[in-house]
């Protein structure tokens, strides 16, 4: 698969409280179609989201997008797409 490569780790740093915790990283590879350095530079020129908020959202985004595109004639996203591409729509126009 073509696409650009990344590799993704998430780290827990805290629990639902505040107390600060040691956990295992979660650390994956994926690929996307797209720049996620330059979407979320363009997201946080909007001014809509945090900083954190901007990258947390675009990767997200993202990184789900780009498995619902993989698996597009599965039943559990035949419903969800027309929606998604419509709020992916919104999201590249600025809205």
């Amino acid at each position: 698969m073509k696409g650009h490569l990344y590799q993704v780790t998430v780290e827990k740093l805290a629990d639902n409280q505040g107390n600060p915790v040691s956990a295992e990283k979660l650390v994956f590879e994926a690929r996307n179609h797209d720049d996620l350095a330059t979407l979320v530079s363009k997201v946080k020129q909007r001014g809509q989201f945090e900083e954190d908020e901007a990258t947390a959202f675009i990767v997200g985004l993202k990184l789900f997008s780009e498995v619902m595109l993989r698996h597009k004639d599965m039943e559990l996203f035949k419903d969800f797409a027309p929606h998604f591409k419509e709020f992916m729509g919104k999201l590249k126009s600025g809205a």
